[in-house]
Formats: structure tokens, C-alpha cells, sequence
């Protein structure tokens, strides 16, 4: 199965180091972060689930709730658990879905055939609370995750959602943003973005963020 941009994140229940997992129960009304791991013990992964962890205040914030997956056993997991407290300094404070079966591997699409027949690749999807996915990203076994733009594209999803704004390059919470091309009525623009906007180009025109002014 291949999961696309927009596309209904597919329900599951499967085992975890924290027991059996519904995954639209686990999520209720909030966003997700749903990423996979090619095995437990990998030192990659390892920093990465260790960095998830010191993140949760600024999931928590956004209202996101992260969830891990290897394709090793519920009581691996738990060994290599208590690896990443010790090595990286933190507490894991999420599940780490436990997918010998590969059955969430396979429906949502995390191992690639020419990376390797049996291990997921390192992908990362995020879910929005009706359940739509909004983000893919897969990185090479070789290169960690970036976590400061899985935040980052939080935000804009976030921001996007409940007001007529796109976010440029590189932008970051706080500051100017694009309004979208659809909005061409002076009226409308004036009701909408109260402290104006700078007309660059017709099609190119930057304002405050709408939920900081």
C-alpha cells in the first residue's frame, strides 16, 4: 500500500512496549508523528528516539502525540529502552510499536525493497486530528532525523490550517508569512491581516503572522 499526501491514515492495532495499541484511540484528537526504525539497538535511532523524548513539552504544546516503530519485539523494546535513558540522558516517554509481523510496515508503506527486504527505512509520517497526512519524509539509514523541522512544519500546518497564509523558505514561528494568491478582495485582506502587507509582486505578498499581531 502507498500512503500519500492527504490520504486517511490507515487504523491499526498492534503490540508495544506499553501493550496492545489502537492507533486512532492512542491519537484521539490530536496530531501524530508516526516514525519507523530499521531495528532496536541501532545507534542512530537511538539519538533520535532520546531526542523525541526532551521534546515532549514542545509536542505537548502543539498537540502531538509521537509514536515509534522497529520491527523487533515488545521486550527488545524495553532492553533498548533503558540503553537510550542511560546513553542519551532522558526518559522515553512514548511507545515504540513492535512490528515482527511487519503488518504497520506494510500498510503505511516503511520498507523499500531496494533499501533492504525486511527492514523499514527511516520514515517519518505526520497526522493531523481528522486523521489526514499531511507530512512524509524518509531519510537514508545513514542520516538522522531533524527534529527542529518536523517542529517547524508543525507549525506551519498548524498556522496554514486556520488562516489564509502559506510559509516561505526557511521560515520559522514568528515571522512574516505569505498570503495565498486566492485572496485578491482589499476588503477581505483588510478584515483578515489588520496591520496591512507588503505587495512585493502581485502574487508575492508578505504580513505579519496573523496569530502573533
Amino acid at each position: 500500500m502507498t500512503i500519500r499526501l492527504g490520504d486517511i491514515a490507515p487504523n491499526f492495532t498492534q503490540d508495544s512496549n506499553e501493550g496492545p495499541i489502537d492507533f486512532y484511540e492512542f491519537l484521539g484528537d490530536s496530531w501524530g508523528i508516526l516514525f519507523s526504525h530499521p531495528a532496536d539497538y541501532t545507534p542512530v535511532c537511538t539519538t533520535e528516539l532520546g531526542y523525541t523524548a526532551k521534546l515532549k513539552d514542545e509536542f505537548s504544546k502543539r498537540n502531538v502525540k509521537a509514536i515509534a516503530l522497529s520491527v523487533d519485539d515488545a521486550e527488545s523494546h524495553k532492553g533498548w529502552i533503558q540503553d537510550i535513558n542511560e546513553t542519551q540522558d532522558t526518559t522515553v516517554n512514548f511507545p515504540i510499536l513492535a512490528d515482527q509481523d511487519r503488518k504497520v510496515s506494510t500498510l503505511y508503506d516503511f520498507i523499500h525493497p531496494n533499501a533492504s527486504e525486511t527492514l523499514t527505512v527511516r520514515s517519518l509520517i505526520i497526522i493531523d486530528p481528522n486523521k489526514k497526512v499531511r507530512l512524509i519524509i524518509t531519510y537514508p539509514a545513514s542520516t538522522g532525523r531533524n527534529f527542529h523541522e518536523i517542529l517547524r512544519v508543525i507549525d506551519s500546518l498548524q498556522l496554514t490550517d486556520n488562516y489564509k497564509v502559506a510559509t516561505p523558505a526557511n521560515w520559522q514561528d514568528g515571522e512574516d508569512v505569505v498570503i495565498v494568491p486566492a485572496i485578491q478582495d482589499e476588503a477581505e485582506l483588510k478584515e483578515r491581516f489588520p496591520s496591512g502587507y507588503k505587495a512585493i509582486k502581485p502574487y508575492l505578498r508578505l504580513t505579519k503572522q496573523p496569530n502573533r499581531t
